[in-house]
């Protein structure tokens, strides 16, 4: 390898891509290419950066697998950071096997890394934890440390465990200062700011206010009867109710989880549960009947009693009656959660991390598009969505997957 393209590679590992582009932005020798690859990746040109990386795979002979498996993983990279969900998993495993197989164990952790962070992006937590335990932090460089630890910090505050988490930024902190990347350095103290932004709402006795990730965490502990709006369950301490397929009976659950201790009266709850502006004698039978479902749902949970006015919540067991809402009631606030990270996405991308359906999510976007919540870019198969940083959002509870006790 020739001196100026070991200096490119030099400065690429430091975070200096105009450095890089610097010594080889006139070459188009195979690993010239790679390099100016990586580089543009860096600099944000994504499009760009993945044509450099394919022509560089074709560039390398037969003999130099190792030099193509790591096109692969920066192109898997690229795949990952535009939100391309749908890049073959299986070119990143095979291209990962072969660096490991040839000794380059840390171009091999890097590609591990990316599955993990592509499970973690999808819910798939139980997944990225096992994957991740296979690494070996202490044999890695500085910036891959921190990116190894930024992935658990992800899964930590998914998981909504607040002390994990907080060691896993320390450590992600350091070695992001030993590496001395102002972008890492960045990227680890934009995570921090999970920990001391709202999470979520609580409701209760009619009064909201803001959690923080750690109180939330610890009003999910307790013995506490939660309607949870962020995931549509009832849950108490161990036991998890799901009624995100049931909406009638959790906008039900949640008017008598707000109103609690009092009972809330039949037109209140006609007009959350079924949006009625003017309630009949079928809206009132229809009431019955899901009033009645909900009793038999929460049966081991709470009892729901009529009284005169309406209908009232009370608890098995003396507790608390709460409801857990995100912090801003909106409209598609699962797709608005994803889209909050800054990145651009396409509605693919955002119906597998959803694991629903590409029409649902693209309807989603359209109704949220309309009142300028989020907008678009490109056409086709090429078009994506992005949103600007909206007040009170993300909420990582907002995001897909289980949390510990579902």
């Amino acid at each position: 390898m020739d001196s100026l393209i070991t200096a490119a590679a030099h400065a690429l590992a430091a975070g200096d891509p105009l450095g890089a582009l610097k010594r080889v932005a006139l070459r188009d020798d195979a690993p010239a290419l790679a390099l100016r690859g990586i580089a543009m990746a860096q600099l944000g040109d994504l499009v760009r950066a993945k044509d450099l990386l394919r022509r560089a795979a074709r560039g390398f002979g037969p003999k130099e697998a190792v030099a193509r498996a790591r096109c692969v993983v920066a192109e898997a990279e690229i795949a990952l950071v535009s939100r391309d969900l749908g890049w073959p998993a299986r070119e990143l495993d095979a291209a990962r096997a072969a660096l490991e197989a040839r000794g380059d164990r840390v171009n091999a952790a890097h590609a591990r890394h990316l599955e993990v962070r592509r499970l973690l992006l999808i819910g798939r937590l139980d997944e990225a934890e096992r994957a991740l335990g296979d690494i070996d932090p202490a044999a890695l460089p500085p910036a891959l440390r921190a990116a190894h630890e930024l992935v658990r910090f992800g899964i930590a505050v998914r998981r909504l465990r607040t002390k994990p988490a907080r060691e896993a930024l320390a450590r992600a902190r350091q070695a992001a200062k030993a590496a001395d990347i102002a972008a890492l350095t960045a990227e680890v103290e934009s995570a921090s700011l999970t920990l001391t932004a709202p999470m979520a709402r609580l409701i209760a006795r009619g009064e909201a206010r803001p959690l923080l990730l750690e109180e939330v965490e610890a009003l999910l502990a307790s013995d506490t009867l939660v309607v949870d709006a962020c995931r549509h369950v009832v849950r108490k301490a161990g036991t998890v109710l799901p009624l995100s397929t049931r909406p009638v009976l959790f906008a039900l659950a949640r008017a008598l989880a707000e109103g609690f201790p009092a009972d809330v009266a039949r037109n209140t709850l006609l007009a959350r549960a079924f949006r009625a502006k003017y309630a009949d004698e079928s809206h009132r039978a229809r009431l019955r009947v899901e009033i009645g479902r909900l009793r038999a749902e929460l049966k081991t949970l709470a009892d729901v009693s009529a009284t005169e006015q309406g209908f009232a919540l009370t608890p098995r067991q003396p507790c608390e009656i709460v409801v857990l809402a995100p912090p801003a009631d909106e409209a598609h606030a699962d797709v608005l959660a994803l889209l909050a990270d800054g990145e651009a996405w396409s509605s693919s991308a955002l119906a597998i991390a959803l694991d629903s359906s590409a029409r649902t999510v693209q309807r989603a976007l359209d109704r949220l598009a309309a009142g300028n919540k989020v907008h678009s870019f490109g056409r086709g198969r090429a078009r994506r969505w992005m949103t600007p940083p909206m007040p009170a959002f993300p909420t990582t509870l907002l995001l897909p997957g289980p949390l510990p006790s579902d």
